[in-house]
């Protein structure tokens, strides 16, 4: 459905630093820069890129919008937040922990990143 995700930062180095916690708790790698200074993180299948905003502007949070983060298991996703929390991250939300919906049970964990984007790591639990 998409191609990749990019989030803007107002300081790529704080960026780096909980992005690479966050990627790396799920088992993935830390993010490479590319020559336009933006850092890319290539894990499982899916592209996440955080980047200063193109027009100079600031970059800012969209209000209403969350990422999401599949992690194999609740594990995974308490790992992914304390990461999180441990880099910059601010604990919003519910804490960590199993929601259900009209059809599906999800443990899920949220965060907003330094720069204040919604995040979210997300394991469908079995019916």
């Amino acid at each position: 459905m998409f191609s990749h995700v990019m989030v803007g930062s107002n300081d790529i180095n704080r960026s780096r630093k909980f992005y690479d916690a966050l990627f790396q708790a799920l088992g993935g790698k830390p993010g490479v820069e590319d020559h336009k200074g933006r850092l890319i993180y290539a894990h499982g299948g899916g592209i996440f890129m955080v980047t200063k905003p193109i027009d100079g502007e600031s970059a800012s949070h969209a209000n209403g919008s969350t990422i999401g983060f599949a992690v194999t298991g609740p594990e995974q996703a308490n790992a992914w937040h304390a990461a999180g929390l441990a880099n910059g991250g601010k604990a919003i939300e519910e804490p960590p922990g199993i929601r259900q919906n009209a059809s599906r049970r999800l443990y899920l964990a949220y965060l907003r990143d330094p720069d204040g984007n919604k995040i979210c790591a997300l394991h469908r639990l079995p019916s």
